[in-house]
């Protein structure tokens, strides 16, 4: 559960995403937002889940989409996967960059630009993710119980303090988030939620995965949904409903100078390092994942083979890790160059076009529940294996639709109008391109095609790609 809500990183969505999210769809109910998507991932949740007790495959939902709608549906999907994790991963270093500049020309007088904290940035989550040195869970515990309270700071502060006096429901009144700005709302609550699905992309690495990722997954979307919901409320309680747009316009500024105003600098400056360490500990996260994507991709010979090779003392999937670095950072200095600013253009351009992928994949991945449990006997219950997948096909795929015609709730006025369709059409794009390339798999590589989806065990023994790794850091290689 740590790594899955370290992804979405409480304070980043509080710091970044929910001031962005405010600034961009000047939606007052945005709020409420986050609860609607928690009821729809849990219904999501709920067959994602029964489907986890019998894949275990690092590719996720790569795997489940073959399994259930066919291998090249699969293959599709994880060209959708790679598209939307890369796009959120790439996105978040604009931010990291702009929080790093601010930080230092305040607390040091160190002025320089955001691409090139982004740039240190992203050696040390490269070096991390080459190690293997995932954040553990002790070390995730404690910074994210040290976000959470930080966050329940602000909370508190924000209920103590409203503008003018009273709290107002505004922020959490339903005809408020059904209006103008909705598909910016949704294009950002669901990038805040990214990362809830990804203990499936750890199945292969614990001990039990038949109980360990259901769990996971359903204290994070629980977790996430109301803490979320009540942080995002808090900051338009804080402001007042009608000038939450033009304060969060100051993007994390709000959040901090509040802390700062109310709970002192040292709070205030311990926020600052933690909100640091958040989006660093989610981009770790989502390099990590992609890095299990290609990997998978690699040992099943959809991509070439030498993505799956690993290195010989971490048995970190060290090829997929070098590919991920090297598109993030070509990509960012592209938008330096281009000088861009790395929040409303990096920054919000992926993280939407990511928000529309990842709803993709999760409406191909509830229905692929529906074909995989077809004829297949097991102590799953009639809602697991079928009316849930089909309940979350459906609200998901509303949710994708209403995505995609709001879309132009995300960009600046002064963005070129053909931004609205060529972002989210990126990834849906990706996935196209992955079908057209499955099919042709089954005519120059049947055996490859026959074996998508379907490996967890055997390919992880193949000498070529993973050479013996220590002795003594494999102790426990058993019982894994």
């Amino acid at each position: 559960m740590f790594f899955t809500v370290a992804a979405s990183a409480p304070l980043t969505v509080l710091g970044g995403g929910v001031t962005t999210m405010f600034a961009v769809s000047g939606n007052v109910g945005a709020a409420l937002g986050y609860v609607l998507l928690a009821a729809v991932l849990a219904v999501f949740a709920t067959g994602y889940a029964a489907m986890s007790r019998h894949v275990a495959n690092a590719g996720a939902f790569y795997a489940y989409i073959a399994n259930g709608l066919g291998r090249a549906g699969g293959v599709a999907g994880s060209a959708v996967a790679l598209a939307a994790y890369n796009a959120i991963q790439i996105g978040l270093y604009g931010l990291i960059g702009a929080i790093l500049q601010e930080f230092f020309a305040d607390k040091a007088g160190l002025n320089l630009a955001w691409w090139i904290w982004a740039l240190l940035a992203w050696a040390f989550v490269g070096l991390l993710g080459i190690l293997r040195i995932d954040l553990n869970a002790t070390v995730l515990a404690i910074l994210l119980g040290l976000e959470c309270v930080v966050v329940l700071i602000f909370d508190a502060i924000s209920f103590t303090h409203p503008a003018g006096g009273t709290i107002s429901g505004a922020g959490i009144a339903p005809g408020n988030l059904f209006t103008a700005g909705i598909g910016a709302v949704l294009a950002f609550t669901i990038a805040s939620f990214t990362g809830f699905e990804s203990g499936a992309i750890y199945s292969e690495e614990v001990k039990d995965p038949r109980r360990t990722v259901a769990r996971a997954t359903y204290l994070a979307v629980a977790f996430t949904g109301l803490f979320y919901a009540v942080s995002a409320w808090a900051l338009s309680v804080l402001t007042g409903p009608e000038n939450v747009a033009q304060a969060s316009a100051d993007g994390p500024g709000v959040v901090f100078g509040a802390l700062e105003q109310y709970a002192g600098t040292a709070v205030a400056d311990i926020a600052s390092v933690l909100f640091i360490t958040s989006v660093l500990a989610a981009l770790l996260s989502f390099h990590n994942g992609v890095a299990r994507y290609l990997f998978a991709l690699g040992r099943e010979r959809v991509l070439p083979r030498f993505l799956a090779a690993t290195s010989a003392r971490s048995g970190a999937p060290l090829a997929g890790s070098l590919v991920q670095s090297a598109l993030a950072v070509v990509v960012f200095l592209i938008f330096a160059m281009a000088d861009r600013d790395p929040i409303v253009d990096l920054f919000t351009w992926l993280s939407g076009s990511a928000a529309v992928g990842v709803v993709l994949l999760m409406t191909l991945t509830s229905a692929s529940v529906v074909g995989f449990f077809h004829g297949r006997p097991g102590p799953e219950t009639i809602w697991q294996r079928l009316l849930a997948p089909v309940l979350g096909t459906i609200l998901l795929g509303v949710v994708l639709v209403v995505l995609l015609f709001n879309f132009d709730a995300l960009l600046d006025p002064e963005n070129p109008s053909y931004l609205k369709w060529l972002l989210p059409m990126f990834p849906v794009a990706a996935g196209v391109i992955g079908l057209i390339w499955g099919v042709v798999l089954k005519s120059i590589r049947p055996e490859a095609y026959a074996r998508i989806g379907r490996v967890a065990e055997d390919g992880l023994h193949d000498p070529a790609l993973h050479p013996a790794p220590e002795p003594d850091r494999w102790a426990h290689a058993g019982q894994r």
